[in-house]
């Protein structure tokens, strides 16, 4: 994974994403952004897209 995408309907959940990329990456961390929006497709918290380097 080089870069990453994620959309928090909550941007004060922010920390625990850094938790969870903590224990699924190793540092250095990919490239990520972080956005906040108003609403997911079904009623998600998260949603998360992702460019892989194959």
């Amino acid at each position: 994974v080089v870069k990453l995408n994620i959309f928090l309907t909550d941007l004060s959940d922010f920390p625990v994403v850094n938790e969870v990329m903590a224990e699924y990456f190793q540092q250095p961390y990919p490239a990520r952004a972080a956005v906040g929006v108003a609403a997911l497709p079904k009623d998600a918290q998260v949603e998360m897209d992702a460019v892989l380097e194959l």
